[in-house]
């Protein structure tokens, strides 16, 4: 008869043990597994705050835990184990564990653990990724003003971004391409620093125009860390001849102001009669200013004024027409005399209508004749009179209604 021997206590105890360890771990591998504890990668920028959850889908009284990136415990249930005060408990039940971590440092990033302590113990990793907010950008290049038609160089620096940040050139809302250099990393951190180029040809219209360099980057919402300076640039006069009046008149005092747009403005003015000729005898240059005492009909003429504002000279003319008074008068008093004459043929046309139309409205108002008695004239006497008006031979025609 054959016996079979049975273990002791200690190993059925280390079998079950080995038995159930494998059976977990079959159960750990299944996705279906309510124990198994979940969370979820989490980014967030220097200065933040960032939130770990970690939650079973069942609970067998067993309590969850937090370890950070260098497995310390962070929280054990509700019971704080590490003595940051930048790390608070969020929420805590018997399915799910959630922490806040704030001021959040670059330091801090890596990946944390969530734990429960069930036989076996399963876990679960998050993921937590610290970006590095880039500072306000720098701008370099505008020390001195350039010349129109001059090239420029322009430079954007921005540090601490991690990952490296882009760099965007803006001329007013226009966008334009600039040149990224390689990011250098920081010695002592993570991060970065970036450089970008701008060239640009400069030309009078850019003048005060803002250049703008600004930061993207996820840690940062569009229009965060911008940074725009006004652009100089100079450039020669544009000159403009402004009269006094638009009728200059002989006789009558004038002055021609000579207008020279430029940057820098200019200081230096000289006035000249076109064709070599030299200015009227009572025509006085006063800086931008040409000034006439008494306006003849020989000043008239082409009046060029040349202004200088240490980049570039410029000259601008103008036509001087002096208007005789007298004729101005004569032709005047024409226009009123003519304008006189036709309002007057206005109002003779006007009452000889109301003439007519008068006429017309008398001779045709109704009139009421009758006459009676026709032939009573021709009676011989008072009798045949008075047949014939009330019946006779013609009293057909007794009455009858005119009307004229």
């Amino acid at each position: 008869m054959a016996f079979t021997s049975f273990p002791g206590p200690g190993l059925r105890t280390l079998i079950l043990l080995t038995v159930l360890s494998a059976s977990v771990q079959s159960n750990f591998l299944n996705d279906d597994d309510p124990y198994q504890p979940m969370t979820s990668d989490q980014t967030v920028a220097v200065g933040g705050t960032v939130t770990l959850t970690c939650q079973v889908q069942e609970s067998d009284n067993s309590s969850l835990q937090w370890s950070n990136t260098a497995q310390q415990t962070l929280y054990f249930g509700e019971k704080r184990a590490l003595r940051d005060n930048r790390i608070q408990l969020h929420r805590s039940t018997s399915t799910l564990l959630s922490i806040t971590i704030g001021e959040v440092q670059l330091s801090d990033e890596g990946e944390y653990t969530c734990s429960i302590f069930t036989m076996p113990v399963r876990t679960a990793r998050a993921t937590v990724t610290v970006l590095g907010v880039p500072g306000k950008p720098q701008i370099s290049g505008f020390e001195d003003a350039v010349q129109e038609g001059g090239e420029l160089t322009l430079t954007c620096t921005s540090s601490g971004s991690k990952p490296p940040a882009m760099l965007r050139w803006y001329r007013g809302q226009e966008e334009l391409q600039g040149r990224q250099e390689e990011a250098k990393s920081s010695p002592d951190e993570p991060t970065y620093t970036v450089i970008s180029e701008l060239t640009l040809t400069a030309s009078r219209d850019d003048d005060n125009v803002m250049i703008a360099c600004a930061v993207d980057h996820p840690s940062l919402s569009p229009g965060d860390k911008r940074t725009e300076q006004p652009l100089r640039v100079l450039f020669t006069p544009n000159v403009n001849i402004q009269p006094e009046s638009d009728l200059p008149r002989e006789g009558e005092k004038f002055h021609l102001q000579c207008m020279g747009n430029g940057n820098p403005e200019p200081m230096s003015f000289s006035w000249e009669k076109k064709d070599g000729g030299d200015l009227p005898p009572l025509a006085k240059v006063d800086g931008s200013f040409l000034r006439f005492e008494a306006l003849n009909k020989s000043d008239n003429g082409v009046y060029i004024c040349q202004a200088d504002n240490g980049i570039g000279k410029s000259q601008g003319e103008y036509t001087l027409l002096v208007q005789d008074p007298t004729a101005m008068s004569t032709s005047s008093g024409v226009d009123h005399a003519v304008i006189g004459g036709v309002v007057a043929v206005i109002v003779f046309i006007l009452l000889c209508l109301l003439i007519v139309l008068g006429r017309y409205l008398i001779r045709h108002k109704g009139t009421y004749l009758t006459h009676e008695a026709k032939g009573s004239d021709d009676a011989p006497d008072a009798d045949t009179a008075i047949i014939n008006a009330e019946g006779g031979h013609s009293g057909a025609e007794d009455k009858k209604e005119y009307f004229i």
